[in-house]
């Protein structure tokens, strides 16, 4: 009996990029791509229908077709890993923010590739079959800023909670404090507090002022240089 293949899905903000991935992947037999998606909010209800192993993640994608703000990845992986245990989640970005990436593999990620790691994608198939047996997997130059990302250890580095909200505020701009306890199923008081322990943490008086200023660390996902908000 044939073993069973790998089930792909992948969320990228762009057809062609989706359409390069799926034509790597189609080398590789044991490998089957089972959904796609070009915005976030798109991907909840994808997986739910199409159960997948491994989910490859763009972070440029917007979080929906009327709200061009970054997904929320660093909120939505934990939610992804929480409700699909068997799942692994191989980001792919042009980004290479240390603490971004050092926080995207806290949460759960199991590799990042660097969209101009021509090597990396050349062996993605390889890559894609090592991960979702359990494997991590680093491009060499993720690696060497992932490394580097260890000195960012102290002081200056969020908690996970708080690279939580401030990702959500990113995304969600106008929402109320009540919206983002019930986005991270936390009360409304543990939400101010976390909101107050950032401002302090990035010496700043509001939300908007955290979201750039987490920006300028690399700690949240940058806008995307087409960006016209």
């Amino acid at each position: 009996m044939p073993a069973e293949k790998v089930r792909v899905a992948i969320l990228d903000d762009h057809q062609s990029i989706i359409d390069g991935y799926i034509y790597r992947l189609s080398s590789t037999p044991e490998i089957v791509v089972v959904a796609t998606a070009t915005v976030g909010e798109e991907l909840e209800p994808l997986l739910t229908k199409h159960p997948a192993d491994v989910l490859l993640l763009d972070l440029s994608v917007r979080t929906a077709l009327d709200n061009p703000n970054p997904f929320p990845i660093l909120h939505v992986i934990p939610k992804l890993l929480q409700k699909y245990p068997n799942l692994s989640v191989l980001v792919i970005s042009m980004f290479s923010e240390p603490g971004l990436m050092r926080s995207l593999i806290e949460a759960g990620a199991s590799g990042y590739i660097l969209k101009d790691d021509q090597a990396a994608f050349r062996e993605l198939g390889n890559v894609v079959l090592s991960v979702a047996h359990g494997g991590i997997f680093f491009s060499k130059k993720a690696h060497s800023l992932y490394l580097a990302s260890e000195s960012l250890a102290g002081g200056d580095v969020l908690t996970p909670r708080q690279m939580e909200v401030v990702a959500l505020c990113a995304a969600y701009p106008d929402a109320s404090t009540s919206d983002l306890a019930q986005m991270m199923s936390i009360s409304n008081s543990t939400v101010r507090n976390l909101l107050s322990s950032l401002y302090i943490r990035l010496g700043v008086h509001s939300r908007t002022a955290a979201v750039e200023k987490a920006r300028e660390m690399g700690l949240v996902t940058p806008r995307p240089p087409s960006f016209a908000g």
